[in-house]
């Protein structure tokens, strides 16, 4: 009876999953400027649609040139210029009227702040469910990952 050897398709099964995950991981950015535009289109000639503050996350859906076209938390489309954005500086945006910073990732630690829907956190570590965060002027301290959106 003839065996064929199972390891060459257990490789091919695994570099298949492999390539499907990587293709799936979302690429992010954030804002490395006070301020940039998002545009209608990938150039400065294009309207700008909106004014974006440093830090604000954003996912990359494609790349034109020095052009990138992103979505934003509330799934705002449009695009921004590559380098006015950092992919080293990891931010989150919340996307609750109002969130509990708190002292540990807990539900029953302490709640140190407050940050308001739209409010930029600064990314400093994950643990499970929750985000460390850094908020500007403000204290560092956990959130839940269900209720910002970014990386």
């Amino acid at each position: 009876m003839f065996r064929a050897n199972p390891l060459p398709t257990l490789l091919t099964a695994l570099a298949l999953l492999a390539g499907s995950t990587a293709a799936t991981a979302r690429e992010m950015v954030a804002v490395n400027r006070t301020e940039i535009n998002m545009r209608s289109g990938a150039g400065t000639h294009h309207q700008a649609l909106w004014v974006l503050s440093r830090g604000y996350p954003l996912q990359v859906l494609s790349h034109k040139g020095q052009w990138l076209q992103v979505r934003d938390f509330e799934n705002d489309r449009g695009w921004v210029f590559k380098p006015l954005t950092s992919t080293h500086s990891p931010h989150h945006v919340v996307k609750v009227q109002v969130l509990n910073i708190r002292s540990k990732p807990s539900l029953h630690s302490r709640v140190l702040a407050k940050a308001a829907r739209g409010e930029i956190l600064k990314t400093l570590g994950r643990k499970g469910d929750w985000v460390k965060i850094k908020q500007e002027d403000g204290p560092m301290g956990w959130v839940s990952r269900r209720l910002v959106w970014g990386w």
